[in-house]
């Protein structure tokens, strides 16, 4: 996640900047499923070049939110308040410490919850009126490996795309008393009562030869897909992969050359009425 999150921060420091400056002196700000705080260091800078607010730090992990919690605080030069809050957005009420708050951040968490349309309309009932949500969900595929890797046949990383797919819609169906949003997420705001939505997309762009903090997340990354996507590959595709994940081969993706990262994000906002 941290390595990840560096490989992002200069697109995330220019949105947080955007969702940030239209805010009121002093807001509260809040970063929902924060990991180990890829957004919170960012969302602490906007802040701090606001005039100061506060930050509330919410994930289920007790790792994480340490980690998210230690690097805001570093950022803060005491001017942003950090408030860790160890809590469950899929549990019955983990926002209610909060009180009103001027925006909340999520990324790539809605989809997570059974019921996606309920957890945004609880994220909206923690808003201030006039207050803002920002959801990253969605965008274009991200993209890291040349089309043919001269090993195995051509294709491979849209074939884990497609696999990729298959998986998600297994794992959401397989998740007990999960609930389909047949909707766009512009139609689910709508539908959880926000209004001025609109949405923005931003780009991460690391092109080859990358530094070695790309190639070593493309091995993370593709470690990750080998394990959701094997069941659904042929047995050709499996061993490819096998062989880009060894260190010890030749076609190690840690350590090619034409290794890269090229991603595209969506925030979906929306204003609470």
């Amino acid at each position: 996640m941290r390595r990840y999150g560096s490989l992002q921060a200069e697109a995330l420091t220019s949105v947080a900047r955007r969702l940030v400056e239209p805010l009121p002196d002093s807001p509260v700000v809040m970063d929902v499923g924060c990991g180990a705080g890829s957004m919170s260091v960012p969302l602490v800078s906007a802040l701090r070049d606001h005039g100061g607010g506060v930050l509330v730090l919410v994930d289920a992990t007790p790792e994480l939110l340490d980690a998210a919690c230690t690097a805001a605080r570093l950022e803060s030069d005491g001017v942003v308040q950090v408030k860790p809050v160890l809590a469950d957005l899929s549990s019955e009420d983990p926002l209610s410490f909060a009180g009103p708050v001027e925006l909340i951040w999520g990324s790539r968490v809605i989809h997570h919850l059974p019921d996606q349309l309920r957890g945004v309309k609880r994220l909206v009932s923690a808003l201030a009126p006039g207050g803002w949500l920002a959801l990253a969900e969605g965008g274009l595929e991200t993209r890291f490996l040349p089309w043919d890797l001269g090993v195995g046949a051509p294709g491979l990383q849209d074939r884990l795309a497609a696999a990729r797919a298959d998986w998600f819609v297994s794992m959401r169906e397989n998740m007990t008393g999960t609930v389909r949003l047949p909707v766009g997420w512009n139609v689910a705001l709508a539908d959880a009562g926000l209004g001025e939505i609109s949405a923005f997309s931003f780009v991460v762009d690391h092109p080859a030869p990358a530094k070695q903090l790309v190639r070593d997340w493309a091995a993370d990354r593709l470690t990750w897909l080998a394990e959701v996507t094997s069941p659904s590959l042929h047995p050709a595709d499996r061993e490819a992969l096998r062989r880009l994940l060894n260190p010890s081969d030749s076609e190690y993706v840690g350590a090619r050359e034409d290794v890269f990262l090229l991603e595209t994000d969506t925030v979906h906002v929306g204003r609470r009425r």
